[in-house]
This record gives C-alpha cells, sequence and structure tokens, in this order.
C-alpha cells in the first residue's frame, strides 16, 4: 500500500494519500489548501485519483477538492450531515475561507460503508462531535480521524453544531475499542496509537 501524508494550508491541516500499487489507484484523504504537491505526487508515483474523501466539511480540510476533481474527475465522498459545510456553510462559520466555492458531493457514505481502491478496503466509521457528519476511515490497522482524535487531545467543539460529549461517545465507543497497536493519523499534528491515547489523553481520562 501507498501511504503518504501532507501538511496543506494556512491552518496546517494533514493530507493523506492512499494508493493501490498494483492497480495504481488512489485516493485523496481531505485535501485541504493549495494541493499542487500531492497531485505532482500523484503524478510521480504513477497514481490514479478515484476519489477524494472527506473526514468532515470544514474549510481547511476541503479547499483543494475543486481543483483535484477538476484535475482528476475524482469523486467526493463524504458524510450526508457535513453537506451543509461544503454548500457554503464552512464560508459563514470561517471568512478566512470565503474563496472555497461550495460544491455538490458525488456520494454520500455512513457507517459500515466500504470503499475500494484497487485491493485496498477503507471502512466508514461515524465519528460525530466535531461537526455532525464527522469520519473516520479505518484501513487495515491505520485510523484515519480527522479533527476527532489527535495526539494527546481531541477535535474542538465549540462551532455551531458541534458536541463535546459526542465526541467524548464516538472516542470512547469507536475508536478506544481497537487494539493498542492501531495507528492514529489525524487531521493536524503527528501520528499516534490508540494505546498511547489510551494512557495519556488527558480528555479521555476524566
Amino acid at each position: 500500500m501507498i501511504f503518504e501524508v501532507f501538511t496543506l494550508g494556512y491552518f496546517q491541516a494533514n493530507c493523506y494519500i492512499v494508493g493501490d500499487e498494483k492497480t495504481k489507484e488512489c485516493a485523496i484523504i481531505d485535501p485541504g489548501g493549495t494541493p499542487d504537491k500531492v497531485l505532482k505526487r500523484c503524478e510521480e508515483l504513477g497514481l490514479c485519483v478515484k476519489y477524494i474523501l472527506l473526514t468532515h466539511g470544514h474549510g481547511d480540510h476541503i479547499a483543494g477538492v475543486e481543483k483535484i476533481k477538476e484535475k482528476t474527475d475524482a469523486k467526493v465522498l463524504m458524510s450526508k450531515e457535513d453537506e451543509y459545510l461544503v454548500n457554503g456553510g464552512t464560508q459563514e462559520l470561517l471568512p478566512i475561507f470565503r474563496n472555497i466555492k461550495p460544491f455538490i458531493p458525488d456520494e454520500f457514505i455512513s457507517e459500515k460503508d466500504k470503499v475500494k481502491i484497487g485491493s485496498i478496503e477503507v471502512e466508514v466509521i461515524e465519528t460525530p462531535g466535531h461537526t455532525p457528519g464527522s469520519l473516520t476511515f479505518k484501513i487495515g490497522d491505520i485510523l484515519i480521524t480527522g479533527d476527532t482524535l489527535f495526539q494527546g487531545s481531541i477535535g474542538r467543539t465549540d462551532f455551531p453544531k458541534g458536541s463535546y460529549d459526542d465526541i467524548i461517545n464516538s472516542i470512547k465507543n469507536k475508536l478506544l475499542i481497537f487494539e493498542d497497536n492501531v495507528k492514529v493519523f489525524p487531521g493536524h499534528g503527528p501520528s499516534t496509537t490508540i494505546g498511547k491515547e489510551k494512557r495519556f489523553n488527558p480528555f479521555l481520562n476524566e
């Protein structure tokens, strides 16, 4: 499996390439900021971008969607619950993203859906709290958690429609159920593991 991380945009959001080495199909997850280096890397690796997967609809995770879709014709997949954000809600929430053009997702995905990228299977886990439609993507022993779970922290819940109770419930009942060695790749900052967050994350030991 090809798995690469890029830090994009003003808010330094993590964007991920997940690709099948044999079929050369790939998905780009959370393309925030200007995605030129991500597209260039896909070209260098000979990858065909099949999907753009979104963990949620905030501007720092969707700012590059339009350009990638224009260049690759990839399908945009996300939760129906965050559709309001990509239809203009994120611009109202954070004026810094006012230049992001609203877009219509190609498909809505939800709990236990599976997205195929060549031989790679991406399982969808609903983890609301940061936003109503926040998703985590599970690929083998990897969790891509968006802004739900970070190293030593959790996503903020003070935006409209955010919920502290929901995010804690999502993390404890949807994510911490996995083995300690499962790797966590968040929407911002360094990677961690489920075991480390169980032991050291102060928000989860209250």
